[in-house]
């Protein structure tokens, strides 16, 4: 029988780490303690968070070496293939996490690659210029994008008092479709608040025990076509569906005690967000968007809700101009390698996003500000697009009915980016 252990806030038991896990766990509390948020949930061992909290602290040099030492062990000391390679591409993320840390002079290109198993690359601006060409062909007017951005949002911004209506509608709707596409683990819950002061839009925070907290910020005025992609990826086709079906499979099943931690700029981060933004086919396949905004205009009180021609009109409208957003979005990778590999300025850079990814200033203000400026978010600006294009070729390549249950395998196992990326066939016609 496996032996049980308290776990943080003393009402839950989880399985005791084996020395591996144990020591991963150790190193990458220590780690948080240097840089904190790189630890981005933590429902493991009570007395190894004590024990790193209280002991005195490491110097992140000496973490480096502890993680190339893990390293070395995992040939003798795990014995299953898929966990081993897992250890593996978690701490070279983590050793040159602390050897930045310890003010080592790492090219930017080369610690983002270590940090998630592989490297990044440029977008082609071709990519965002057919993204912008699609709005300008898609939102009323002439003139700047910019403002008819601006106008097209003001349309579908949601009364921050219907906020939470809207949320509960698509929190149910997704929550089904989960539950019929994957099965849900006993016992799940989400509790989901509102929150101002805050530079994102959702989060999800994972308390283990199959709950999660989801926060909704209102700050940042919240549209129906924001909100439905936020809470598909913070609740059930995102961070709450895998963190409760691995913890029901791998941690409780299987021992894997190492998994109450997630960490950020790694390979499961990578992954993690990947999946998040890929789960969004799964929740609103393209043929239902259009009907699903429909259902969300009348919740939340829209105006144009009650003209049923204009609705439905607007809905189509919105699901196109959702995408190609989305694709806009990405630019923020470019952004990110103009500034540290490049060494472009600030201002430059801004001038970039502003022109070649239609941000607003507040926008590229903010993407700045809060990543691309930042310790931890010049690394973690690349997950959304990295993962789910790796993820999205992955899915690909096998056949549009058997995609779902592609989709679950990643759900309920740990892939590495590398061992995903083995699976990619290339192009038809290449070498």
């Amino acid at each position: 029988m496996t032996e049980l252990v308290p776990a943080v806030g003393g009402t839950r038991l989880v399985p005791a780490p084996d020395p591996v896990a144990r020591d991963y766990l150790l190193l990458a509390l220590r780690l948080d303690q240097h840089r904190s948020g790189l630890v981005d949930a933590y429902y493991g061992p009570a007395d190894l968070k004590a024990q790193a909290d209280m002991e005195s602290l490491r110097p992140p040099a000496r973490l480096a070496d502890d993680a190339a030492a893990l390293r070395d062990r995992l040939a003798i000391e795990v014995d299953d293939p898929e966990r081993r390679e897992w250890f593996r591409a978690q701490l070279v993320a983590l050793e040159a996490q602390s050897r930045d840390i310890a003010g080592e002079p790492i090219p930017y290109d080369s610690l983002v690659a270590q940090s998630f198993d592989g490297p990044v690359a440029r977008m082609d601006d071709s990519i965002f210029d057919a993204a912008a060409h699609d709005l300008d062909e898609l939102l009323p007017g002439d003139g700047p994008l910019d403002p008819r951005l601006s106008s097209w949002d003001e349309m579908l911004m949601i009364d921050p008092e219907r906020v939470p209506a809207v949320v509960e509608h698509l929190n149910s709707t997704f929550r089904a479709r989960a539950g019929e596409l994957f099965g849900l683990p006993d016992r799940e819950v989400i509790q989901i608040s509102m929150v101002r002061d805050r530079p994102w839009s959702g989060a999800n925070w994972y308390d283990g025990g199959r709950k999660s907290r989801v926060e909704i910020n209102l700050d940042l005025g919240v549209t129906i076509g924001a909100l439905v992609r936020t809470v598909a990826h913070e609740t059930y086709f995102g961070h709450h569906l895998e963190a409760s079906i691995k913890e029901a499979g791998l941690v409780d099943e299987q021992g894997r005690t190492e998994l109450t931690l997630a960490s950020i700029n790694t390979p499961e981060c990578l992954l993690r967000e990947g999946l998040a933004e890929l789960g969004y086919r799964f929740a609103v396949p393209a043929a239902d968007e259009g009907t699903l905004l429909l259902e969300l205009f009348e919740v939340a009180g829209l105006r144009v809700a009650g003209d049923p021609a204009a609705a439905r009109a607007v809905a189509d409208t919105q699901a196109r101009v959702g995408r190609a957003r989305e694709v806009l979005r990405w630019i923020g990778g470019n952004a990110a390698l103009l500034r540290h590999v490049d060494g472009m300025s600030r201002e430059d850079v801004i001038d970039y996003v502003l022109t070649v990814g239609q941000l607003s200033q507040a926008r590229a203000d903010q993407l700045l500000d809060h990543y691309i400026d930042q310790a931890i978010g010049r690394i973690f600006i690349f997950t959304y697009r990295e993962g789910e294009q790796l993820l999205g070729d992955w899915l690909e390549q096998v056949p549009e009915p058997e995609r779902a249950a592609r989709f679950g395998r990643l759900l309920a196992m740990t892939p590495t980016p590398s061992s995903i990326r083995s699976e990619v066939s290339p192009p038809s016609g290449n070498p």
